[in-house]
């Protein structure tokens, strides 16, 4: 199967570190490609950000080709519309890593770039059920293009740490794709079950792949009707 993950913003090296750690986990037959989107923002930190990032996404998305996709951004932006396009499931990696660690002990914290985007995480967590489980939504105050920097290791670990002994929380959700690589070495770092999205999301549409499942279009999710699009939304129309 193919597993198509899409970075909604324009920063290479990002999709490539996603699609690193999503072939990680990958089945042996399952084929990983990550794009980028060709169209946006060089970062999602704002609502602004997210909104510009959604036709980039869309457009990979819509050119079909892949058994399933990922989202690889925490604010699982444009989700809900990729899934009226796609032939197969479309999971955003906040989703698939919240999921998760409901699976892995009875609460959690997310851990995050900014602290303005705690606002999004918190309203997803309670979009999916599980705000009662999120212990706090924790900022390290790094912008996203900075994950890189050798200092950015420690800080989110050092937080993590932090939400541990203070949220009590039994695992940590990594609240962006820029940190998918710290993962492994967090969690041997502060004991706790550490988890990214990106794998976590990889493996939940290689399952429902897997299972030949796939979105239901009886209603919210059944293809767009056909309309006239103007100006810069034009080459969207479907038909």
């Amino acid at each position: 199967m193919l597993i198509r993950i899409v970075n909604p913003n324009t920063t290479a090296s990002m999709t490539e570190q996603m699609g690193v750690c999503a072939a990680a986990v990958a089945a042996a037959g399952t084929t990983i490609e990550a794009v980028t989107s060709p169209m946006g923002p060089a970062s999602i930190e704002s609502h602004y950000d997210e909104a510009l990032a959604v036709p980039g996404l869309l457009q990979v998305v819509g050119a079909g080709g892949a058994d399933g996709y990922v989202v690889g951004c925490f604010g699982d932006p444009g989700v809900d519309a990729a899934r009226e396009l796609a032939s197969g499931p479309v999971i955003g990696i906040a989703e698939g890593a919240m999921r998760t660690a409901v699976l892995l002990g009875r609460t959690f914290s997310v851990v995050t770039t900014l602290g303005r985007t705690a606002g999004r995480a918190w309203e997803l967590a309670s979009r999916f059920g599980l705000a009662d489980a999120c212990r706090r939504v924790r900022a390290c105050e790094i912008p996203v293009l900075e994950l890189e920097s050798p200092d950015a290791f420690r800080r989110i670990t050092d937080e993590c740490r932090r939400a541990v002994a203070e949220d009590e929380a039994d695992v940590i959700v990594l609240g962006c794709a820029g940190m998918a690589e710290l993962c492994a070495r967090i969690s041997a770092s502060i004991g706790v079950p550490v988890v990214d999205g990106v794998a976590a999301a990889t493996k939940m549409v290689e399952s429902l792949v897997a299972l030949g499942l796939r979105t239901s279009t009886r209603l919210e999710y059944a293809p767009p009707p056909a309309k006239a699009y103007t100006g810069l939304m034009e080459p969207f129309v479907l038909t």
